[in-house]
């Protein structure tokens, strides 16, 4: 078995697809629109076969959420860069662009050699080898 995709909320659809696609090099299809539901989707694919799909529906526009809080459920996206210069490199790409970096890349005391920065809304995600 293996995980065909994970399915993401988001408020903004084109800010996190140009993400998305532009630092993990994700590749996205054609806009989904349900115009009766208020729905829209993207489907973002890697190279290693994972989707992303993300998704915004207009009823949503109203919801406060602090995605940063600790809670029970999904809390991160990990992505793999192949290497240790890959991380540094994507992780000053990121920081020089503006977004927030929760943790620089380090050894974790695991053994993973990971940072953690925040999507355009705030989304944990950790890159690593």
């Amino acid at each position: 078995m293996k995980i065909e995709h994970i399915a993401i909320w988001v408020k903004n659809l084109e800010t996190m697809k140009n993400f998305y696609c532009k630092y993990f090099n994700g590749k996205a299809n054609d806009k989904y629109i349900n115009h009766t539901k208020g729905f829209s989707s993207y489907f973002i694919s890697f190279h290693s076969g994972a989707r992303l799909e993300i998704m915004h529906s207009n009823k949503l526009n109203n919801l406060e959420f602090d995605s940063l809080k600790e809670r029970f459920g999904f809390i991160h996206l990990a992505i793999s860069t192949g290497s240790k210069n890959n991380v540094n490199e994507l992780t000053q790409l990121l920081e020089k662009d503006g977004y927030s970096i929760m943790s620089h890349p380090r050894t974790t005391g695991d053994g993973y050699f990971e940072s953690c920065v925040l999507d355009p809304e705030n989304n944990q995600i950790e890159i690593t080898i």
